[in-house]
């Protein structure tokens, strides 16, 4: 398990740790105030052994460099996902972002929620609570955002996290969780084998920047149907120009039956050979399903044991939808100051036999 010694710097300034969670089924699920990210997640496979199974990395210091994958079990936004062209009309203010990916806006921009140092507001045995303010012009983004994030391990293993932002200026909010899970555990082998389901009939196609194209389109038919339980490579080679655009999965999928403030199940994921499952839970209306398509076996894993291989990890991040200020057909991410954001996503863990 990580040594919270190799977490404990100050960073421009602010202190920075590493704050463990455990319950009575041996859990074990660590968060540091960096990027407010979840750097370790130990649960049991169906014959109780444990194993860390998100990726990350062994001190702060690989943090804070950016080595290999800079959002690894961080919290996103200002707007996670993209933004066409960094551009935002608020009202009548014209906003430039930070173009940090190909001439968009990816994650926040250059210095993201995954990027600072947040404050600790509460943190024991079961859950940690965070707060960041985010300045007016941060990243080109309107108003000063208020946000708060709470970890909470609970002793029906599931890990849940809450969301919360006030803005005193209209500015657009989607904040996601970033996670890389290997169900066999972190640095195991691909993730292809994975047995995945997402409770979606529709899905937003993409360009060749990976920006949604505005449709809402069908999953019938198509590999991007995951309504009934399916390996995550068995459609991997079908002749489909989303896989191609995006390099396999990288796509944000519509939660049936979606209604606001009301927890919905968006997706399982089942490993056969250790018997773990995750069920994800959600308030939102959609989750953004990304296979590992980048990672290329340059980072070393935390058991420096292995590397991080190709299709290696899979992310399920709840969320609003990618580009939505230039898709109004998609819903509004506008807060406006007197009202608040908020976000609930579970993380439910279980064994099969």
């Amino acid at each position: 398990m990580l040594n919270k010694s190799d977490f404990e710097t100050t960073y421009h300034g602010h202190p920075i740790s590493l704050f463990t969670m455990r319950n009575s089924s041996g859990l074990v699920a660590s968060v540091t105030n960096f990027g407010a990210r979840l750097a370790e997640l130990w649960i049991p496979d169906r014959n109780r052994h444990l194993d860390d199974v998100v990726l990350g990395y062994t001190t702060i210091n690989q943090y804070i460099a950016n080595h290999g994958e800079r959002f690894l079990g961080a919290i996103c936004g200002r707007y996670a996902n993209r933004i066409a062209g960094g551009h935002l009309v608020v009202g009548d203010k014209v906003c430039q972002l930070s173009q940090n990916d190909n001439g968009n806006t990816l994650h926040g921009g250059f210095c993201g929620l995954d990027s600072v140092v947040w404050s600790v507001v509460e943190a024991d045995d079961n859950h940690v609570h965070l707060s960041y303010i985010s300045p007016d012009g941060e990243e080109g983004f309107p108003g000063t955002l208020a946000i708060e994030v709470t970890y909470m391990l609970s002793e029906d293993n599931a890990l849940e996290i809450t969301y919360r932002a006030t803005t005193d200026q209209p500015t657009p909010v989607n904040l996601t969780h970033h996670s890389f899970f290997n169900l066999r555990g972190e640095g195991n082998g691909d993730i292809n084998s994975h047995i995945l389901t997402i409770r979606a009939s529709r899905y937003l196609p993409v360009d060749k920047a990976l920006i949604p194209t505005g449709e809402m389109a069908s999953v019938e038919g198509t590999p991007m149907d995951f309504r009934q339980p399916t390996a995550i490579g068995h459609r991997l080679k079908d002749s489909c120009k989303q896989l191609s655009l995006a390099g396999g999965y990288d796509h944000c999928w519509l939660v049936d039956n979606w209604r606001p403030r009301q927890m919905q199940l968006a997706a399982s994921v089942e490993d056969l050979y250790s018997g773990r499952r995750i069920d994800v839970m959600t308030d939102q209306p959609a989750m953004q399903f990304y296979g590992g398509n980048f990672f290329d076996g340059t980072t070393v894993s935390k058991d420096e044991k292995s590397t991080y291989a190709y299709r290696g990890s899979l992310a399920l991040e709840t969320q609003c939808c990618p580009d939505a200020p230039h898709n109004p057909q998609f819903g509004s991410t506008i807060l406006n100051p007197q009202e608040a954001y908020s976000h609930r996503c579970i993380y439910r863990f279980s064994t099969i036999d």
